[in-house]
């Protein structure tokens, strides 16, 4: 971005009749001009003076921010961070890019991978810290998360899939559409058939478990005991004479879906975690092909992998390169979470008994927000809270002193620190014609 320009604002033009070149994403897709899409008009640096009432909720919030005020200010200690590790990986790869010394060419390329794996830890961290932030300012406003809204026909879909032996559910969208809830129901309704299940949350993974293939496999096997109650036996199970994957798939036969003729169904929430781990992601891919792939055979052993149900949950497609038939993500069933119509938005304002907005209402907050579920959800619980009218919640909504703020400076931050996403971003919101980007870029737009 040039000195001249305000980092903190970014404007755009109206997008919602544009296209992106090729045909690939246009301006609907991304949602453009809504604060649910990735592509809106930011003011970040614009202060917006309220009075009355609007001045009083503000107090009321900065209260429950000073509340969670050590979150908050690790928060800032993260941000900093991130902005000198960026800085740094910049500086090494403007040395790699310029450097003709194969060896020392090589030094900056390890240092770099391993400077980048440091930047998406500190990313990562950030993420967490965010979202804690806003479910304690949810917790104070009274907002019930746990609130599940249905969207035909996708439960049903997830639903038979599950009985189906060796079945493999992928689980995409982007951040906050209701991934982990829908999860969570497909999850019950196996309990309610009587079948085992195992959930394992990537994002709890610490550094140290993804240092390398052996270690993160050993840590599944034993995760899923332990979720199973059963004794991790890795001793009994793992032999040094096969190799890593091998080893995991024996732990599996022999043990795990052995015990009990009970279908098992392991569920991996934020799968997205490995994309950035090559060491371990290619081969633990290969590993859940081999699985689904083990579950067809017609033999003593296929039907022991016919018990497995696997669940794979993920919030991009942006992953690494993987060969078509050692991939999980081009089989089993594949569902994409929309965001909500108008008829789910009136029924998630009925279940937090918000009687106050008509049909017209909740078509300018599904305006504003494009009917994602996560923002849908915080503006309905400040209206329930009767802290702002839909006015003013309207008014305030692209500004630092609107409810949105913190989501709106974090899809921000990721501009300033992803230098491809943020002249991609610029080149469709200076101009009304359609504009040509890279695949991956428009794709990371998108999501």
């Amino acid at each position: 971005m040039p000195d001249s320009e305000d980092p903190k604002q970014v404007s755009s033009n109206d997008l919602r009749n544009s296209q992106f070149g090729g045909g690939l994403i246009n301006a609907d897709t991304v949602n453009a001009g809504r604060i649910g899409g990735d592509i809106y008009n930011i003011h970040l640096g614009q202060q917006t003076v309220a009075s009355g009432s609007p001045a009083q909720s503000q107090n009321q919030r900065e209260r429950c921010l000073r509340r969670a005020s050590p979150t908050q200010q690790e928060q800032d200690s993260l941000e900093k961070a991130y902005a000198l590790q960026s800085q740094r990986i910049a500086r090494i790869r403007n040395a790699w890019i310029i450097e003709t010394d194969p060896s020392r060419k090589f030094q900056y390329e390890h240092q770099l991978q391993s400077e980048e794996r440091t930047l998406k830890e500190l990313g990562d961290k950030l993420d967490a810290i965010e979202q804690q932030l806003q479910v304690a300012e949810n917790s104070v406003m009274g907002a019930d998360t746990t609130i599940y809204i249905e969207r035909p026909p996708i439960e049903n879909k997830c639903y038979e899939a599950l009985v189906q032996p060796g079945a493999l559910i992928r689980l995409k969208a982007p951040q906050r559409m209701g991934k982990t809830l829908l999860l969570e129901k497909t999850l019950d309704y196996a309990r309610h058939q009587g079948y085992q299940t195992a959930k394992i949350d990537l994002q709890l993974a610490d550094v140290d478990i993804l240092a390398n293939l052996k270690t993160f496999l050993q840590w599944l096997c034993v995760d899923v005991a332990d979720t199973l109650e059963l004794e991790p036996q890795i001793d009994k199970h793992w032999q040094e004479v096969f190799g890593l994957n091998k080893n995991c798939t024996r732990y599996f036969q022999k043990y795990l879906l052995s015990v009990t003729d009970t279908p098992l169904v392991l569920a991996i929430d934020n799968f997205e975690r490995l994309f950035d781990y090559p060491e371990i992601f290619p081969q633990f891919c290969l590993l859940l092909r081999g699985w689904y792939e083990a579950a067809k055979q017609g033999d003593k052993i296929g039907n022991i992998w016919k018990k497995l149900r696997l669940i794979v949950v993920h919030s991009t497609e942006s992953y690494p390169s993987l060969d078509s038939n050692h991939s999980p993500f081009n089989v089993g069933l594949a569902i994409d979470l929309p965001e909500f119509n108008l008829q789910q938005v009136t029924e998630l304002a009925k279940q937090n008994e918000l009687g106050l907005l008509g049909e017209q209402d909740l078509s300018r907050l599904i305006d504003l927000l494009g009917g994602h579920p996560y923002l849908m959800q915080q503006a309905i619980a400040h209206l329930k809270s009767q802290q702002m009218t839909l006015e003013e919640l309207l008014r305030l909504a692209p500004t630092e002193q609107g409810i949105f703020s913190a989501h709106l400076r974090q899809q921000l931050w990721h501009l300033q620190h992803n230098p491809q996403l943020e002249l991609g971003y610029k080149k469709v919101v200076i101009t009304n014609t359609p504009v040509r980007l890279d695949t991956e870029v428009a794709f990371k737009l998108h999501f």
